[in-house]
């Protein structure tokens, strides 16, 4: 008996020392290999990128893991206790590696011939979800263990638990159960209820197979055995099990709702995050501030859609989207269920057509009413420049099994509507610094994410006129310039036909003033004054609005505004009219802030110098060298940084005379309409291309200049009586209106070295005392033009730098 204990007891001895011989081994082949575990104190967990507006409404959030991390002092001691029990009971006690579970991880593995379970605690978890692989292999496993031994000896269980539970995959992207109680819940890990943390405590053993989403049936009875260990243990009392258990499954899918629509100011931002960051924009948790407040977003959204449909309605209904007729509600309910809503138009199937209006499925499985008097705008589309007769009844417009389109009016009715087939560009800056106060790329981002604004390079046509007036201004013409508003024809080596450029009424006013001529937008006029002025002198003054001469035609037809630009460009450019005569560059991110609230960037772009107008000191200096730098009081600077100072790239006298003739362009002219805003500090100029394939509009105060730009992708006529002020126009008209709401004027301050004479309207000269019709007019100090009595016999037409034989209508062959 005794031999027998001996034997027994030295194979014991004999066993465990070729196992401690064993891991041993293990450990000192295995940990030169290992990684450290101090660097899990230093981890960088993947957060994605979120962008704001300028008021700290989401935008949208980039990146493959929803996660936001948690500290333990923050996670709810019910969810501690629900995730032990489901996960490691025997965690408070153990040091990393529990030799009960792994015993019987070893006994299924000998019973089966497979790894079933792997016996592994949160600690083993941590070490394998931040170090290994999820490969199942015998050597995996005992790196496993020794990391988890290492991780026991170095990290307190309160850090075990906070990395567990912030790495950990929950389904639905939802990485962390912070981000998990969000996507399942729509709440914080906080406010959840015990049977809600219990779901997602059973979560980590298999997010697909528990996912109460999916599975709903799974998952409850998941949670309710975790619920059941939980009493078991002590963890609760039973009548916190009792309420728990009773609690239905109430799960849904929340994705992170954007608080402001504003997908293409948050795709720009994206991709100069990701220009700047490379992919770790993605996974590094930055927070990017944009220079776009709300209520500018949600104004230009608003402003653009519905001018876009009322051009659309007034050209006709093109019928429906398609026809579904003899379906079944299920049926339609499935089509619908594959249709978006754009721009705020859902789709929706005709049910019933009645006198008084149409019913229709909406995606929510509702019959919802539509009155027929939202109907009455649609009569047949023949073509861009015909419609059909006037509907008398709905069934003239739809019949049953019509997928059309409704809008969802503020009282909760249907309107009937239909998907633009124009598409529209709206850019609104601060023309000080250049800041994006709003920007929309087109009627929908899900019709398609091509940003207009940024990226479509259209013609302006006579939106672009101000920069060649800018030129002839500062070339020693004048506001009250005469210049030959007459046929002018162009015949050059090469061209087949003749170029005989026209007015767009087809009229001739002969002699015009330049103000005149800017307001009532004269072709002809446009082409003289960039003859007399020069081509490469023009693209060289132009190009200092920030143009690329690669975009501006080395010919006369820069005067009608053929080059190739977008709205943004356009915007950019125009800032310097509207500040006085300063170079601004657009910018859009405002602030970035990294994962812990440091800040990593702020803008510091360059500023129109605050305070007064110039003295004339100041003026003179720069009528000298236009990009003369003004020092600046300006202090809007981020700390520590010195006030970056815009330059200045046009006189402040020809901005302002320009800005007084560009006035006139609302007060009595193609911008008439904007009258109706009761504001005295706008100026703008429209813009229509031939066959009226563009429609623009550009304008500003001094706080906001705003472009708009309407038209089709691919280039076709808008219609035959479409201007840049019909279309264009009432789109910038409702956002301006809303934009400088409450505001007070702000106009430019008068530099000095301007002066204001009465002008004899036939000549163009200093009006002498009783002149008939004798107005008022501004000139820089040295261009006063002469009285009348000092008239010179070689000029054509008094008043104009034009000699004799451009200022006269001629014909080259």
């Amino acid at each position: 008996m005794i031999r027998l204990l001996k034997f027994f007891w030295w194979s014991f001895v004999a066993v465990f020392c070729g196992l401690l011989l064993s891991f041993s081994g293990a450990y000192l082949y295995l940990s030169p290999s290992l990684p450290s575990v101090d660097s899990l104190r230093r981890i960088q967990l993947q957060i994605p990128l979120r962008v704001y507006s300028s008021d700290g409404k989401l935008i949208a959030e980039f990146g493959e893991m929803r996660r936001s991390p948690v500290r333990f002092a923050d996670i709810p001691p019910d969810f501690i206790r629900a995730l032990l029990a489901a996960e490691d009971d025997n965690f408070a006690n153990h040091y990393g590696v529990d030799l009960t579970s792994l015993m019987r991880a070893a006994t299924q593995l000998l019973k089966t011939g497979h790894i079933q379970t792997g016996g592994s605690t949160i600690t083993m978890q941590v070490a394998k979800n931040y170090f290994l692989t999820s490969e199942r292999s015998f050597s995996r496993k005992i790196n496993e263990i020794l990391l988890a031994l290492q991780i026991e000896r170095e990290l307190s269980k309160d850090e075990i638990l906070e990395l567990y539970v912030n790495k950990i995959y929950l389904g639905n992207r939802a990485y962390g159960i912070e981000a998990a109680a969000q996507v399942y819940y729509g709440k914080s890990i906080r406010e959840i209820s015990l049977a809600q943390m219990a779901m997602i405590a059973g979560l980590p053993k298999a997010p697909s197979r528990f996912n109460p989403l999916v599975n709903p049936t799974r998952s409850k009875e998941r949670r309710d055995w975790i619920l059941g260990r939980m009493y078991k243990l002590g963890r609760i009392d039973e009548a916190r099990y009792q309420q728990a258990i009773n609690e239905p499954i109430n799960a849904s899918y929340h994705v992170p709702t954007p608080e402001l629509a504003a997908p293409y100011i948050a795709e720009m931002a994206r991709a100069e995050m990701v220009g700047r960051y490379g992919s770790d924009a993605y996974t590094e948790g930055f927070r990017v501030t944009t220079t776009v407040p709300s209520d500018l977003q949600e104004a230009a959204n608003t402003s653009l859609r519905e001018g876009l449909m009322d051009y659309d309605q007034r050209h006709g209904y093109r019928g429906p989207e398609t026809r579904l007729p003899g379906m079944t509600k299920e049926t339609w309910l499935q089509e619908l269920a594959k249709q978006k809503s754009l721009g705020g138009l859902e789709p929706a199937i005709v049910t019933q057509v009645e006198k008084s209006g149409i019913l229709v499925l909406t995606r929510s499985g509702q019959e919802e009413a539509v009155a027929w008097d939202s109907m009455k705008w649609a009569r047949p589309f023949l073509n861009t420049n015909s419609l059909g007769p006037r509907p008398q009844q709905p069934a003239d417009v739809t019949q049953v099994g019509d997928l059309v389109r409704v809008q969802r009016q503020a009282d909760g009715s249907l309107r009937f509507v239909q998907l633009p087939a124009a598409q529209s560009a709206l850019v609104s800056l601060d023309p000080q610094d250049g800041a994006i106060r709003s920007l929309v790329g087109g009627f929908s981002f899900e019709q398609s994410n091509y940003n207009r604004a940024a990226q479509a390079k259209r013609q302006p046509g006579s939106s672009f006129k101000p920069f060649l007036y800018s030129a002839a201004l500062d070339n020693g013409f004048t506001a009250a310039s005469l210049v030959n508003d007459a046929p002018i024809v162009f015949q050059e080596a090469g061209m087949e036909e003749a170029w005989r450029p026209k007015n767009d009424n087809n009229t001739f006013l002969g002699p015009i003033r330049l103000r005149e001529a800017l307001y009532k937008s004269r072709n002809l006029v446009s082409i003289r004054v960039l003859q007399a002025i020069g081509i490469d002198y023009a693209l060289n003054y132009v190009s200092r609005f920030g143009f690329n001469k690669d975009d501006l035609p080395r010919n006369l037809s820069l005067a009608l505004g053929t080059a190739n630009l977008t709205p943004l460009e356009i915007a950019g450019g125009w800032s310097t009219f509207a500040n006085g005569g300063f170079k601004i560059q657009p910018y859009l991110i405002q602030r970035i802030e990294s994962r812990d609230g440091k800040t990593l960037f702020v803008a510091n772009p360059p500023r129109v110098p605050q305070g007064s107008a110039e003295s004339s000191e100041d003026v003179a200096q720069a009528n000298a060298a236009p990009d003369t730098v003004i020092a600046s009081t300006d202090t809007s600077a981020p700390q520590g940084q010195v006030p970056a100072v815009a330059e200045r790239i046009v006189d402040p006298r020809t901005t302002f005379i320009l800005n007084s003739m560009l006035q006139d362009v609302i007060k009595r002219g193609t911008g008439r309409r904007a009258l109706s805003m009761g504001r005295s500090d706008i100026a703008g100029k429209t813009g229509t291309t031939n066959e009226s394939k563009d429609s623009w509009f550009s304008g500003y105060n001094g706080d906001y200049v705003t472009t708009v730009w309407v038209g089709f992708d691919q280039p076709e006529s808008l219609g035959r009586h479409e201007y840049g002020g019909t279309v264009a126009l009432p789109i910038w008209m409702s956002y301006m209106s809303t934009a400088l709401k409450d505001r007070p004027p702000h106009v430019q301050p008068e530099p000095a070295g301007l002066l204001t004479l009465r002008i004899d309207p036939l000549s163009g000269r200093a009006a002498s005392p009783g002149t008939p019709g004798a107005f008022f007019e501004l000139f820089k100090s040295e261009d006063t033009p002469p009285p009348m009595s000092e008239f010179e016999p070689g000029l054509a037409i008094p008043g104009s730098p034009l000699p004799a034989d451009e200022a006269a209508p001629i014909d080259l062959f």
